[in-house]
């Protein structure tokens, strides 16, 4: 059963776009996967977030964290196989376990917490909070930007996660990005 939660088998690079909301994340991946005309996978929490609002206008709950991390590893076992360049992750299951600590008093669910720390990716690019903020029906917390990227930052640090800090406008962002990607693929080779 919690298959559905493990990342699968795929010939190519994984990077994943990681941070607060409203820093950019969405924007590189779409500039990304045109640059090496791959694939990118959509953040699932939004799909199913933004639908729950629409029909209960309701928010994230505990009991949502499942459900999103099996559509996430879903959507991500699916386009892996459409590619053997790099596959751009707007997301990952450590950062849905990074917003599960930050608004459920340091908790966890311990599947979610198992495969964030299972699956693995080349490389995270950790977005800064340079970015304009964008309000939307999703995002709240407009005021804790600063906490929330320490809380990005500190998982990738603490769970030994190789990231690259992306700082700056979206060119600079999308130049650095292109950099150390085009490294990873020249030592795929």
């Amino acid at each position: 059963m919690e298959e559905k939660y493990r990342q699968q088998p795929a010939n190519c690079i994984r990077v994943v776009l990681f941070g607060p909301e409203s820093t950019g994340k969405t924007t590189l991946a779409k500039q990304l996967a045109r640059y090496y005309n791959s694939v990118w996978v959509r953040e699932y929490a939004r799909i199913y977030l933004q639908e729950k609002w629409n029909n209960e206008r309701k928010t994230c709950e505990p009991k949502d964290l499942l459900p999103i991390a099996e559509g996430q590893m879903t959507m991500e076992n699916d386009y892996a196989q459409k590619t053997d360049s790099v596959l751009i992750c707007d997301t990952d299951l450590l950062e849905t376990k990074v917003y599960s600590e930050a608004y459920y008093s340091g908790s966890c669910d311990p599947v979610l917490e198992k495969y964030a720390l299972e699956n693995t990716y080349d490389l995270y690019f950790l977005t800064y909070i340079d970015t304009p903020w964008e309000a939307d029906d999703l995002r709240d917390k407009p005021d804790d930007r600063e906490e929330m990227f320490q809380a990005f930052e500190n998982a990738l640090k603490k769970h030994n996660r190789p990231y690259v800090l992306l700082k700056g406008n979206k060119k600079e962002r999308l130049e650095k990005a292109v950099k150390h990607i085009d490294k990873l693929i020249e030592d795929k080779k």
